[in-house]
């Protein structure tokens, strides 16, 4: 069985899971997978068992609460994780039950516009995508994908649970102290984030090919919105342009934001990705200076430079 642990976003203590099984994978901010089949025989418990007592630790340990979900493979596991509320844990005992009466887009790696095709041909649920023939959705999708579609809907997910796994995404958050409405300090942490990454991303000779938002609400609800950019870069500037695009398109109005997180997806070695030259000297000088910040804080750590908007 595989435990997927949803921790607050930006702790993820590995070292409480690795208590119990080596075979975990981090996926940063907040998500972890672990493998407990063995961990089953060696303590004599249940996956749902070791699941409690795991929320117990790191309630204990590090005053986290967590949210678990248990499931056959790592698909159900994920899907049953991000339905559990902090403090529970959901298992997931009849794959084909569980994903039946499901939206179509609430299937993992279904995002928003393969959803809307799926929605345009009567396939608004996951029953139905399960039940339709192989040759459709290939048609809809495409050989592979639609090989792969039909096999999460019908709970088949032919992952492993990989420990130590390169990490190819990076991600932070920042948290207001209090329900936010104003606009230009979500914009403020944007800019921080994106700095952020994109320092982290040069740092480690990484590219990403896209960027994920997500906005949480005081209500604990939150909106995720994706965009996949131009070129694979860590420059900070096209960064903070894409967050600032994607932040614009959701059309928050007097929204009271908890925090506001970014992920950048799709990491590459730089030394594997190509840059469109431009005559533009404004981005040649941008680069000239990131450069040079970047010297600066391996030297004198990460707040000697900082861009100025954020330095107030």
């Amino acid at each position: 069985m595989i435990l997927c642990v949803r921790f607050t976003p930006g702790a993820l203590p590995l070292g409480l899971i690795e208590d119990l099984t080596p075979v975990v994978q981090a996926f940063p901010p907040d998500v972890a997978l672990a493998d407990v089949r063995g961990a089953q025989r060696y303590f004599g418990r249940s996956a749902v068992e070791l699941a409690a007592l795991l929320r117990v630790r790191a309630l204990a340990h590090h005053g986290l609460d967590c949210a678990i979900g248990v499931g056959p493979n790592p698909l159900l596991a994920r899907m049953a994780a991000r339905d559990a509320r902090p403090g529970t844990t959901l298992a997931v005992d009849d794959a084909i039950a569980f994903l039946a009466d499901r939206p179509a887009a609430a299937l993992y790696g279904v995002g928003p516009k393969t959803a809307r095709t799926l929605c345009s041909y009567g396939l608004d649920s996951i029953g139905r995508i399960a039940a339709a023939p192989l040759a459709t959705l290939q048609r809809i999708a495409g050989a592979r994908a639609g090989r792969e579609l039909q096999e999460r809907a019908r709970g088949i997910d032919r992952t492993q649970v990989v420990p130590n796994a390169a990490a190819r995404s990076i991600a932070s958050e920042r948290a207001f102290p209090r329900d936010e409405l104003d606009r230009e300090r979500h914009r403020r942490a944007l800019l921080s984030l994106a700095d952020e990454l994109g320092a982290r991303m040069r740092g480690e000779g990484q590219v990403c090919r896209s960027l994920t938002l997500t906005v949480r609400y005081a209500d604990r609800s939150t909106t995720t919105r994706g965009r996949t950019l131009a070129e694979p870069t860590a420059h900070s500037v096209a960064l903070t342009a894409t967050a600032y695009a994607i932040h614009e398109s959701l059309g928050l109005q007097r929204a009271r934001v908890r925090g506001i997180g970014l992920r950048a997806e799709g990491l590459t070695p730089v030394e594997h990705s190509a840059h469109q030259l431009t005559f533009d000297p404004a981005d040649d000088r941008a680069r000239r200076i990131e450069a040079v910040a970047d010297r600066a804080r391996a030297r004198f750590g990460p707040r000697a430079i900082v861009p100025g908007a954020l330095a107030a």
